[in-house]
């Protein structure tokens, strides 16, 4: 990959940076999974009067320019990748809380959750212990979806000088840097991109083997 303006090897700071990025999104990942898997699993479960309050919560903050409150909030700490990765984890578990509000609408009459209340177990251990277990697959795949997401997410903040700053680094802060040296030196901004896309696909198609291999609703024929 050469070198950069200062004579840095960039492969050395393109792996550098991808390690960055994965930290932020398996944070990221991890955030929105125990955040939203629960709040999404108690809505679900309880239905009517409580359900559409949570849910109007979720539509409230699904409304919020998403990049531009996180970009705003990370820049005023410095943008370290913690807080980046923390603010997107804050505030984007909420495609977490729908996906897995859905799940557990369709499981929360099954036979197995009359069965527990009957035996005189709790909403709390019904929801953690029966319904969250039988919607995990939905988690996981979800997860997976949340660290392209993440990646993605970080790259354009970074990109625009909103995001991870020098002098820690990563994918979009790299393309951010060799944004003025597209005329000279371009391959300083194609590799880190290059990467990103590679990565964003990768794990989107781990996502969608997942969901395969974990959801037992979706039918493969063989050939």
């Amino acid at each position: 990959m050469g070198t950069d303006t200062i004579g840095h090897d960039y492969l050395a700071r393109v792996m550098r940076g991808g390690q960055q990025s994965f930290n932020v999104a398996f944070l990221v990942a991890v955030m929105s999974s125990l955040i939203g898997a629960p709040y999404g699993a108690i809505a679900g479960y309880y239905g009517g009067r409580i359900d559409n309050i949570m849910m109007r919560f979720v539509d409230v903050l699904l409304t919020l320019p998403f990049l531009a409150v996180v970009g705003a909030m990370a820049h005023h700490y410095q943008g370290r990748w913690w807080v980046v990765a923390s603010l997107l984890g804050i505030l984007g578990w909420v495609v977490n809380a729908r996906v897995v509000r859905g799940s557990v609408l369709s499981l929360r009459n099954q036979e197995f959750v009359e069965a527990a209340r009957a035996l005189g177990a709790s909403d709390t251990r019904i929801i953690f212990r029966h319904l969250l277990p039988n919607v995990t697959g939905v988690i996981i795949v979800q997860a997976t979806l949340d660290i392209a997401g993440a990646i993605l997410s970080e790259a354009a903040l970074s990109f625009v000088g909103l995001g991870i700053h020098s002098p820690d680094t990563s994918l979009g802060s790299l393309a951010n840097d060799a944004r003025d040296a597209l005329g000279t030196r371009d391959w300083l901004f194609y590799f880190p991109g290059l990467m990103i896309i590679v990565i964003a696909l990768c794990i989107n198609f781990i996502g969608d083997g997942l969901r395969d291999a974990l959801d037992p609703r979706q039918t493969r024929q063989r050939r």
